[in-house]
């Protein structure tokens, strides 16, 4: 694909999503970072039913150590996986508290230090919280990078550094959630709604669904 292809490809997007961002709720870097980390293997919708419970009552890392690992897990245990998390939500508190103030780290190496911070929830905090131009692949992106041809790699981290080398300029900032938009309603995992998506022309998939 090339360089031309792939500007009209974001321009479109952005049309279509004028202000792609974040569908978990949240109001700080900390309430963004602990939804990401309970996000895992479980939809936005499911954790914005738990945090909307939980940050009224805890929105800081000394409230929800305040709460303990119990009292957490009361919370948000219609999350899946909610007893690990629980554990990592309370040590990434403590380590927050002792190492950064309390304060959410803008580096990646210190988010990734972090208990059930990976590389991915590293650049969703980086990239959402602080505007930093990074990309996290998760499910979404990983499938709309590979079938349209986008930024074509056999793992994550391989389309992540194909799509921070050719996304263009402009659309750095804002790729992320571009993409997952649009692998999340438009270029869906089965059947993919080619007849609704706006950069179907463009797209190198060669099953398109007509629908």
């Amino acid at each position: 694909m090339n360089s031309e292809k792939r500007l009209t490809i974001f321009q479109r997007l952005a049309e279509a999503t004028p202000n792609p961002t974040t569908e978990l709720n949240y109001s700080t870097p900390f309430e963004l970072l602990v939804a990401v980390v309970l996000s895992a293997q479980a939809t936005d919708k499911g954790v914005n039913k738990a945090t909307a419970k939980l940050f009224p009552v805890a929105n800081t890392p000394q409230a929800i150590l305040a709460l303990g690992e119990d009292g957490l897990k009361e919370h948000i245990k219609t999350i899946g996986l909610f007893n690990s998390k629980a554990a990592n939500v309370i040590k990434l508190c403590q380590t927050l508290l002792e190492k950064h103030r309390g304060e959410v780290p803008r580096d990646r190496d210190a988010l990734e230090a972090l208990a059930g911070v990976g590389r991915k929830t590293a650049n969703v905090i980086l990239n959402t919280a602080f505007g930093q131009p990074t990309i996290a692949v998760d499910t979404h992106i990983f499938r709309v990078a590979n079938r349209t041809g986008l930024a074509p790699g056999k793992n994550v981290l391989e389309v992540e550094k194909k799509l921070e080398k050719t996304v263009p300029k402009p659309y750095k900032k804002d790729a992320h959630h571009l993409l997952i938009l649009h692998g999340r309603y438009i270029c869906i995992a089965r059947k993919p709604r080619c007849g609704a998506c706006c950069i179907a022309d463009l797209c190198e998939f060669k099953d398109k669904n007509p629908v």
